[in-house]
């Protein structure tokens, strides 16, 4: 009877991580995508192909293997510090907000 009892509560203790896991990285991606939506989308657009005024402005295609190539150190480089034409974030973006940026770029190629 014990020996049951431990195991439903092994059970329960394993699937309430793995909710809690799967929500959080659901609220970090719904994060992201905020982010990415307010700062990024003028110029890179929705999918990440760049939008005419990126285009303009010299903004990459992320799905191109020149940014995807790019290490996450690099990225998050680029976002925090700016790169040609591209303003910098590190004082509006904490380090977490860039790292969930550059893992939805990263997402963006997959699309």
């Amino acid at each position: 009877m014990k020996r049951v009892f431990m195991y439903k509560i092994s059970a329960i203790f394993v699937t309430a991580f793995a909710l809690l896991v799967v929500t959080s990285h659901a609220i970090a991606q719904s994060e992201a995508e905020k982010t990415y939506k307010t700062k990024c989308v003028a110029c890179h657009a929705a999918d990440g192909s760049g939008s005419e005024v990126g285009k303009k402005l010299g903004a990459h295609d992320f799905h191109f293997s020149d940014v995807q190539g790019e290490t996450d150190a690099d990225l998050g480089q680029i976002i925090a510090k700016g790169k040609n034409k591209m303003p910098a974030y590190e004082k509006s973006l904490k380090p977490d907000d860039i790292k969930g940026l550059v893992a939805y770029v990263r997402g963006l190629e997959k699309k």
